[in-house]
């Protein structure tokens, strides 16, 4: 709703950052449902089509269209091995103008295909966002580290809140 004491200008620009933070919440559902469809090029449509920059934790940093190849292999490597579920935990979305960034955690639960013990890892992560030329917002930058369970006293943080107990 319009409020007639603020310039309409400013407020249009609210209107289209809201837009943009949706966009680039839709695109999150897109790289969640991706992940838990196994399906690579749902995943490789959230990631800039002229290649994006990779600094995953643990691997080499990867750059242009070498990060896309290689976010694909590894992709399909995890599909092929597990059945993906991922929670995304968005702390924040900053729109700049064609520019964005987004942070939060990435809770994985990996279940292997072929038996075995669920494997459950939590990563902190930041993706810079980019506008393209038809609009859509497109992961330019993605870092991530493993996240550190904080310990404050006797208390200890909880993950996976669907997943663990609570404790007693």
């Amino acid at each position: 709703m319009l409020d007639a004491e603020e310039p309409l200008a400013q407020q249009t620009g609210k209107m289209l950052l809201v837009n943009d933070k949706y966009q680039i919440n839709l695109a999150k559902t897109a790289y969640r449902e991706a992940y838990e469809e196994s399906n690579v090029d749902k995943l490789m449509s959230v990631f800039s089509s002229s290649g994006f920059t990779d600094m995953s934790d643990g691997l080499p940093s990867k750059y242009g269209d070498e990060a896309r190849t290689v976010l694909q292999a590894r992709s399909e490597e995890l599909f092929a091995e597990y059945h993906v579920k991922l929670n995304v935990i968005v702390i924040d979305v900053v729109i700049q103008e064609d520019s964005a960034r987004d942070y939060g955690w990435h809770e994985w639960i990996l279940t292997p295909k072929a038996g075995g013990p669920t494997v459950r890892r939590r990563e902190r992560y930041f993706e810079q966002w980019t506008r393209e030329s038809d609009s859509s917002w497109r992961i330019s930058f993605f870092f991530n580290n493993a996240d550190v369970r904080e310990q404050i006293g006797s208390s200890v943080s909880r993950w996976f809140m669907n997943e663990e107990p609570a404790p007693a």
